[in-house]
């Protein structure tokens, strides 16, 4: 009982100090909602227009497509196919026509981009089997690549 009161006690005595400072903990908790906001902003990515794809460059690890993705639908509504080459890509609107180029060998490829991904960290596309064995071989699994769309 004793322990209650003296907790009792000291919420009080703590609730009465910030109402002095009332004001300046709103100031404070405007301007970290502001910061968050901006913050989550700028890290949001969204989908790249196909105006503004074009020329669009970018350099990273590339992989394949498992079997068990074979005929099923992708995110822009087609089956997938491991001998077409297709690939998918996280900002890339759908129908984009992107060279992947393997930086080891320089052996390059055209691909669409008919699917959504990878969902890897450190990957920037996902080529259907077909497309990946133009460029490299498939027992490495990931290769190192750098994409550019075309018009």
């Amino acid at each position: 009982m004793v322990f209650k009161v003296r907790v009792c006690l000291i919420v009080k005595a703590k609730v009465k100090q910030l109402k002095g400072n009332e004001k300046t903990m709103r100031i404070i908790s405007i301007l970290c909602w502001a910061i968050l906001s901006l913050v989550l902003t700028a890290c949001a990515s969204g989908p790249i227009s196909r105006s503004d794809s074009v020329g669009f460059e970018e350099s990273g690890k590339a992989s394949y497509y498992a079997m068990k993705y074979q005929g099923r639908k992708t995110a822009s509504g087609e089956l997938f196919d491991q001998k077409a080459m297709t690939a998918a890509h996280k900002r890339l609107p759908f129908g984009s026509k992107v060279k992947v180029t393997n930086v080891d060998n320089g052996k390059s490829v055209v691909v669409r981009v008919n699917d959504r991904g990878p969902f890897v960290r450190g990957r920037i596309i996902d080529l259907s089997k077909s497309a990946f064995q133009r460029i490299g071989n498939t027992r490495d699994g990931v290769i190192e690549v750098e994409i550019e769309v075309l018009p």
